[in-house]
């Protein structure tokens, strides 16, 4: 399998590509990464050096893959965050090129506008890009419940009004939907749940939450979820896969006292995922 992923990247820490692409190439994926920024740290610590990646350099880099003749054996495109207009065009334009040169190929979209707790993070006209353009293009999105609710104009806080959002955004051309970070009443204190749904179903899954902040664990669920998705065309086991590879990435990082993910020190756990947490059907 190969993914053209393009998003940020950082050497400082691990979000974007820089949390993305190793997870997939320690499962066997071969990924062409496309930076959209280079900076020394995520911009969560307040300070931050690099460039930002014009639209037009992005493309040039883009334009140089296609030359080599790569398009017709990428599988996946994969993006995240989108810090600028200019490059959701790059990338929507990159999705119709390489769909073009491959008809199987899949656009995944991590469409990244927020959090429950801290709100919409980004400049005020990406959300609207996402839910206008970028959402309807793709075929896999991965949203969290925050940002499912903005793209729907819902609030979804149960599991019934939660799979109803999703057959909403479904409506409007994704067709597969991880829906990461729900919430609620009814589950059992200190837990999180993911669910995903697709033409087979929905399936959610349930394990402990653990309390930190983890810049980047969204952007390598992302990634894993769209590679065991591709690869196997198996939403269930995608999403046990994924749900264990994250947790035990996450616990590592929680029992290191580190702000950044132990990305390298939980390799096991992607390449061989434990599998410890029941998935179940709910639709």
């Amino acid at each position: 399998m190969k993914i053209l992923s393009i998003q940020s990247a950082v050497a400082y820490g691990h979000v974007g590509n820089s949390a993305a692409v190793f997870p997939l190439q320690r499962i066997g994926v071969e990924v062409l990464p496309v930076y959209t920024v280079n900076f020394s740290n995520h911009t969560g610590y307040g300070a931050w050096r690099g460039p930002l990646i014009s639209p037009d350099d992005v493309r040039e880099v883009i334009l140089g893959i296609e030359e080599r003749g790569a398009f017709p054996e990428i599988d996946v495109v994969l993006s995240g965050y989108q810090g600028s207009e200019g490059i959701a065009d790059v990338i929507l334009d990159t999705v119709q090129r390489v769909k073009q040169a491959n008809p199987s190929a899949v656009y995944s979209c991590d469409p990244v506008m927020g959090n429950a707790k801290s709100g919409c993070f980004v400049a005020p006209a990406i959300p609207i890009l996402l839910r206008d353009r970028v959402v309807p293009a793709a075929d896999i999105i991965t949203p969290n419940q925050f940002e499912l609710g903005f793209l729907t104009d819902t609030q979804p806080d149960t599991l019934e009004t939660t799979l109803a959002s999703v057959e909403l955004i479904r409506a409007t051309g994704p067709r597969t939907v991880l829906v990461t970070s729900v919430e609620r009443p009814d589950a059992p204190d200190e837990t999180i749940e993911m669910l995903a749904v697709d033409d087979s179903g929905a399936w959610i899954v349930r394990t402990p939450h653990i309390p930190m902040k983890a810049n980047g664990s969204g952007d390598v669920t992302a990634a894993l979820f769209t590679a065991h998705y591709r690869g196997t065309g198996d939403l269930a086991y995608a999403l046990a896969c994924t749900t264990s590879s994250v947790f035990d990435l996450l616990e590592r990082t929680h029992a290191s006292g580190q702000r950044e993910l132990q990305l390298v020190e939980s390799q096991e756990a992607y390449a061989s995922p434990r599998m410890q947490f029941d998935v179940t059907r709910v639709a």
